[in-house]
């Protein structure tokens, strides 16, 4: 196919999930809700973790990071398609669809380390108490967090610089409520093989090493906590990381859950739905999994709302 003059593409347009007029303000109520709750459950742990002087632990350092890439990672996304629901318009600017792109892989990748950094933080301190605080000083935890910026940055660098070069054909509608570089890719009319075998690499590497990382640390979790002899000290060594490996579980099981769907169906539209569980709902349970299972982070909160809670 030919691309023409379709190179210089100035606009998409995103269809979103539903046409329906009657459908708009729901789907915009129901979205800016969980958008708010969001941003305000995150902010909440960051607030509770900077105020309570015992919360100054380099688990919940990375809490409080993963907290702050959490509120960026749905603000990459949700106010846009707001906007474009109240506006009634689609449109989205071709600068600002590969803007979009390029932060979006900049905070999916930094969910994806962080989990990875603080699993590495629980191994430590459940299979190495003793070396704990010594190997996991502050100024190690800042050079993690900036190893996992450098990186997340130079892949969204790439995949974006990746995306400059195609070309696009007169089809510009992407079924989807963001600028999904699956979707995108597909309305291109060059050849869009490299692009595919960059994304397929970065995926497995940057994808499956945190992955590789989180199950390994976890496996010698468990040998070390099978070790232990009262039930009691089993007990209280795993509850340590019974909130992040939950968090795990759920951004990684609804990642899987969307590339399943992708996969098994050409409905573009349930692609759509389906990546709202791991760019809105998984960030938006996140402080509630470690509000509701953390009695640190309950009495934290409890102090800076001057124990109303």
């Amino acid at each position: 196919m030919e691309p023409g003059n379709s190179t210089r593409v100035s606009e998409f347009l995103l269809q979103g999930f539903s046409e329906d007029p009657e459908l708009q303000p729901l789907i915009f109520g129901l979205f800016l809700s969980m958008y708010l709750v969001t941003v305000l459950g995150n902010l909440l742990i960051i607030l509770a973790t900077i105020s309570d002087s015992h919360l100054h632990t380099p688990m919940y350092f990375f809490l409080s990071n993963l907290s702050f890439v959490d509120i960026c990672f749905t603000s990459t996304t949700i106010p846009k398609m707001l906007v474009n629901i109240q506006t009634q318009r689609k449109t989205i600017t071709y600068t600002s669809c590969i803007t979009q792109m390029c932060f979006f892989f900049i905070f999916v990748e930094l969910d994806n380390f962080l989990l990875a950094v603080m699993a590495y933080d629980r191994f430590l301190a459940i299979c190495h108490p003793l070396h704990y605080m010594v190997i996991m000083n502050p100024w190690i935890c800042g050079l993690l967090v900036l190893v996992c910026w450098i990186l997340s940055a130079l892949h969204a660098l790439l995949q974006s610089l990746m995306m400059l070069q195609l070309s696009f054909c007169r089809n510009l509608e992407i079924p989807h409520f963001f600028c999904e570089r699956n979707q995108v890719v597909q309305l291109a009319c060059s050849d869009t093989f490299f692009n595919d075998m960059v994304m397929y690499f970065a995926s497995v590497l940057l994808g499956g090493g945190p992955l590789a990382g989180i199950l390994y640390s976890y496996c010698k979790i468990v040998s070390s906590i099978r070790a232990i002899s009262s039930a009691q000290g089993r007990y209280k060594a795993f509850s340590t990381c019974a909130s992040h490996l939950s968090i795990v579980s759920l951004f990684y099981g609804t990642g899987l859950g969307v590339y399943i769907s992708s996969s098994a169906t050409r409905n573009s539209h349930s692609s759509a739905t389906a990546s709202v569980m791991y760019t809105v709902v998984t960030p938006m349970l996140n402080p509630f999994i470690y509000s509701l299972r953390n009695k640190d982070v309950k009495r934290a909160l409890r102090r800076l709302f001057g124990g109303q809670l």
